[in-house]
């Protein structure tokens, strides 16, 4: 009679220490939000991408603006910070995000560094945002804009170029090289292909000091000189 009371009291208090945790644990892991916390944060990390999107469009110095790309930075930086809000809220459930977010892969070629920038800032913005460190996501959204802002600054004042020349002897290849010398702010020689019975091509990368192509025209008026041809690109030179 001993034996088997004391077994029972045993099972039971087992059953009672694990219900007590597991209660307890499931109540420290659940966090609840209200409609206004979550309107209030996903209006910052809405006017964070905002931010991130009007800088972007700021500072971008390259051929081929996509309004659709810098549009996606706002939306990933509210997806990021409902991802963030539903991850801090239930253990569980961020859980079981991290095994369907783990199989998700960026495959979409990135042809500017820059971009990179932006992507992780979109994304650091909102999972900022979603954390609920509001300050912090401002603060350093300004301080990462007014960055960018600065440094590029210089740059998208110099429109970078690329000019291809076909001379048909080097006395039209050094008359053209001295009066290219005269337009651009800066040049430098970045390829030259002689060919037999077809004259020499070169090709240079210059800055202007100004946004005006009209020198073109009297580069093909020079004597000796078949085609010119001014290609926009985006690239730095080398000094």
């Amino acid at each position: 009679m001993n034996s088997a009371s004391t077994a029972n009291d045993v099972i039971t208090q087992t059953f009672t220490f694990s219900d007590i945790f597991k209660n307890s644990f499931m109540e420290n892991a659940t966090t609840n939000f209200s409609i206004v916390d979550v309107f209030i944060t996903l209006v910052i990390s809405f006017f964070l991408g905002l931010f991130i999107y009007t800088v972007y469009k700021k500072t971008f110095n390259g051929v081929m603006y996509s309004r659709n790309f810098n549009v996606s930075l706002i939306g990933m930086s509210m997806i990021t910070t409902l991802i963030i809000m539903g991850v801090t809220s239930n253990i569980v459930l961020s859980l079981g995000m991290v095994g369907a977010l783990s199989i998700v892969r960026f495959r979409s070629a990135i042809k500017d560094p820059m971009d990179i920038v932006f992507i992780f800032w979109a994304i650091a913005a909102g999972i900022v945002s979603g954390a609920g460190q509001y300050f912090l996501a401002v603060i350093g959204s300004i301080i990462i804009g007014v960055m960018l802002i600065s440094f590029t600054r210089k740059a998208s004042g110099e429109i970078p170029y690329m000019i291809v020349v076909n001379c048909s002897d080097s006395q039209a290849e050094m008359v053209l090289t001295k009066s290219l010398s005269g337009y651009v702010k800066r040049m430098k020689v970045k390829s030259k292909a002689v060919r037999g019975g077809q004259g020499i091509e070169l090709t240079f990368e210059i800055r202007l000091h100004k946004d005006n192509t009209d020198f073109v025209n009297d580069l093909a008026e020079i004597d000796g000189v078949n085609d010119v041809v001014l290609v926009s690109y985006n690239g730095e030179l080398a000094v």
